[in-house]
Formats: C-alpha cells, structure tokens, sequence
C-alpha cells in the first residue's frame, strides 16, 4: 500500500487543512549565506575569493597558525543583526563567539569559529502566502560563523581519480547562518521558504543569493510523525542541494524514502543524507552528530559582545523596504494587480527599475506592460538589464510615452525597442529618418480609407451584407498604404463611419 504523507501547512490567520491519515512530514531548513563584505570575519584577507587561485587568499589567521589572533569584522556582525531585524527576531544585548571543534581536512585550525548558546539574535518568523494560505515559519536563530575551506575531489583535470585537493581560499569567510523551526509540512513550502529568505537576503544587499556557487546553501532536516502527535520524528538531514528544484526534489524523496521505512515497520536513522541530483536519490552521508560532539566553548581570543540599543535603531534605520512591503504599496499606489506587483518585486533591481520608469513619467500600467512584456524577454534572451542595456530607463520612458502620446505605433515601438536594447541610438532621431512617425492627418488618412474602398468593392458588399470579418481586410488595406504608422482602431472606426455613410 503507498504511504501518504499530508502537504499541510503551518497556517496563521487560518484553519488547517485536512491532514493524511498516516504521517505528517516534519521539515525545518538551515540555511548558510556568506555575508558581502570587504574581508574575511576575523582577517584582512578578502572575502572575494572566487576568481583567486588557489591557496592565495589566506593568511596566518584564517589558516590557523600558532599565535596568530582573529580580529572581529563589524560589518558582518552589523549585516547579520539587519538580516536578524528583517526576519523578526529579537538581538540580545550580550553575545559572544564559540568554538565549534572537529577535524576535517577543510578546517586547517581544527576548530570552527561559531556561535553556540548567546547568538546574535533568537525568536524571529518568516510569512508568506503560498497557494492562498499564510504560512508562518519560525526562525530560531539568526548566527555568525566564518565559513571552512573547499575540497575538490576526483575528477578534475589537475588531480588524479584517486586524489582531493584542498583550498582554503574561502576559509574565514562571514557566514550567516539562519536556523528555522520545523514548522514547514510539504516540499513546496521549504522551496517557497527559501525563495522568500533568499529574496530578503538579497534586498537587504548582505548575500548574491547563488545557490549554485555555494555562497547560500541549505540544509533540510525532515522526519515524519502520525498526524496530531507532538512529537518529533527521527530526524535526518540533508545536504548537497544547489537550487530551489534540488530542495524541493530531495524533501519529496526524503519524505517516499522515511514513509516506506515506516511502512515496512523499520525506523529511520538519524543520520546525515546527500542529496545526488543525478540519481535523484538521497544516499547516507555519516550518522548525525550532538552539540555535545563539538565540545563547544568560548572563544578565549574574541571578547563577548555588548549590543547596545542605539546600535539596534542604527542599524534599524538603515532596514530598506522589504518585498511583500514594497509589493503591496505598488498594488495601492499604482493600482497594479497582485500578480503584477509579486513579479515586478521578485528582485530588488526589478523593482527599482519599475519606480524609475514610473518616475521617469511613463504611467504605471505601460511601465508594468512593457517590463512584464517585451522588455523582460530581451533581459533573458541577452542576460541583461534594462539598466545596462542600449535603450536604458530612460530610453524605454521616451519609447513608452510615444506610444501613449500616438506619435508611434505598438508594432514600430517593439521593433525599436529590440534594436535600441542591443545597440543603443537616438531615438528620435532614428523615428524621424525613417519616416516611422503616425499618419495623424486626419484628411490624409480619410483620403487612404476612401481609395481603398475603391478598390475592393466586393468586401465593401461583404461587410454591407453583415459579414463583420470582411471589414478587417479593409483596415489591412489603409495599414499598408500607411506602411503600418496608423492607428488601427481609428481606421476601423474611420471606416465604419463612411461605409455606413454610403
């Protein structure tokens, strides 16, 4: 018998869904995003280490040696309380920095410099609205730590099948890690979590927000439990996912893989399970460590932490407008729908350009038409934005406006605007020399309209004799003769007027 596995959500505001009759799933996410500053956490070493190559980015502190003294970096303490302020938490006014010992080849100091019992923040949510419910997931903790080396295992072209290399280039790196409840019941609402936190990170300018690169990446931990129990599950965690369909794909896996367990009356282990996109399976890692195996306990070389009120308002102060925040001021002040609002906000960028254009004069409906259109379509074609692209915010405000204005038409503006976004211009001047204005002479255009009545006495007989359709060959006449520079509702209208006239 297949097993089911309820998607309830946690709900607020709200009535619970229906809930399976055998299990609930039981998934909470931890997520690490290294912080966007200058240097490491406790070194001058930059934190920039991508494109450096290998084992050139460190320094005595960061690799560990004898008598060498972190020192700490403010702004990522400061990046990790503004990230903590975004996600409701409360900040202490005393924290402090741990060791977190274990050996592996990737942490040259054999210990990790983290945080244990006195985070920098505890208490905080993250909501949002997922299939019509609000779905409210709490955050435990939002903490600071420096990030370990990399490995590269076998199959680069530099090593041998049977080799690993090691680079300590990202060692000491800031790195966030924001811990959540087990408060999420399905796949979907882990992956809309993470896009959600991955768009606050993003707004508030602390991480890039690539997955795929590894400077943001999640944990999921997952057990299963009868519906209306209490009590938690065998919990058991999962790593090596580097996009949203990873996290979604492997919770759904890992959720099949405890309920057959289940079903077959065996217990899940708790254990560690990577997640292989290729096989689209999880496999055992190791078996889960306890606090008590890192033998925490306080940094001797970094003194506690004092967070004074007047920091918290400071760094409060700086707190940009946050997405859902920004989407419903949109929805109210520019009257945009819901759906509008939601992808015009999806980044920070997005958004900012959608204001500037709007600024810039062009309404607030064309400004939402154009970048949700057109223009979003040459962004993902060309990998750029419109900001950095030929036409600029300012070039698509002069192009919208002449279409609002009838000095062009849609079809001449979308043909522009693709030449403008690749290779820039004056676009007036290139509307001018090739004769793309509108034929807005109105005796002009009445004078087109009769000679193509003229000319095609047999649709003028159809549309007389009530065949609607035959009317549109006629208007293909005028928009030729106008080489398309007409309003095509005006020559319907026009028309209309003197065929009913004759």
């Amino acid at each position: 018998m297949a097993s089911q596995v309820t998607a309830g959500p946690a709900v607020e505001d709200g009535g619970a869904p229906g809930i399976s009759a055998k299990y609930e799933a039981v998934i909470g996410l931890e997520v690490h995003a290294q912080l966007l500053t200058e240097s490491k956490m406790f070194c001058g070493c930059r934190a920039d280490y991508a494109q450096m190559p290998p084992n050139t980015n460190v320094c005595p502190v960061c690799m560990g040696l004898p008598g060498a003294l972190p020192v700490m970096n403010r702004k990522a303490v400061e990046y990790t309380i503004l990230t903590a302020l975004a996600l409701n938490c409360t900040i202490p006014e005393e924290s402090k920095f741990d060791r977190k010992n274990y050996f592996y080849p990737d942490l040259p100091k054999g210990y990790q410099i983290s945080q244990y019992d006195m985070p920098l923040s505890l208490n905080g949510h993250l909501s949002f609205e997922l299939e019509g419910r609000r779905v409210r997931a709490g955050i435990t903790r939002v903490h600071l730590e420096e990030d370990t080396g990399t490995l590269q295992h076998a199959g680069s072209v530099l090593h041998t099948a049977a080799s690993s290399a090691i680079d300590y280039n990202r060692c000491g790196v800031p790195l966030m890690e924001i811990v959540g409840e087990p408060d999420l019941r399905s796949a979907e609402e882990a992956r809309e979590y993470l896009v959600r936190l991955r768009q606050i990170l993003t707004y508030l300018g602390v991480n890039d927000g690539n997955l795929e690169t590894g400077s943001m990446r999640c944990d999921a931990n997952v057990s299963l439990r009868p519906p209306g129990d209490s009590q938690l599950g065998v919990k058991v965690e999962i790593k090596n996912m580097n996009s949203f369909r990873a996290v979604h794909r492997a919770i759904q896996y890992e959720i099949a893989r405890q309920a057959g367990l289940l079903d077959m009356g065996e217990k899940p282990l708790q254990e560690t399970r990577g997640w292989v996109e290729t096989e689209s399976r999880t496999v055992s890692q190791r078996t889960k460590e306890y606090a008590a195996d890192y033998r925490y306990f306080p940094e001797p070389d970094l003194p506690p932490l004092q967070i004074s009120r007047q920091l918290v308002e400071e760094i409060t102060s700086q707190m940009p407008e946050l997405p859902e925040q920004k989407a419903a001021r949109l929805v109210t002040q520019f009257g945009l729908s819901s759906y509008e609002a939601g992808v015009l906000t999806a980044t920070r960028a997005s958004a900012d350009t959608f204001e500037a254009v709007v600024a810039g004069g062009l309404p607030p409906q064309a400004a939402s038409r154009w970048l949700l259109g057109d223009v979003a379509k040459l962004e993902t074609e060309h990998r750029t934005r419109l900001a950095e692209s030929g036409l600029g915010v300012a070039g698509l405000v002069r192009l919208g406006n002449l279409v609002e204005k009838g000095s062009i038409n849609g079809t001449t503006a979308k043909a522009l605007l693709e030449e403008l976004f690749l290779s820039g211009g004056d676009l007036d001047d290139l509307v001018q020399s090739r004769g793309l204005s509108m034929v807005s002479d109105a005796a002009e255009l009445r004078r087109m309209a009769e000679e193509v009545i003229a000319a095609n006495p047999k649709s003028v007989a159809d549309f007389q004799g009530g065949k609607e359709a035959a009317l549109q060959s006629l208007v293909g006449g005028v928009m030729k003769l106008t080489r398309g520079r007409a309003d095509a509702r005006a020559v319907t209208q026009l028309l209309r007027e003197l065929l009913s006239a004759e």
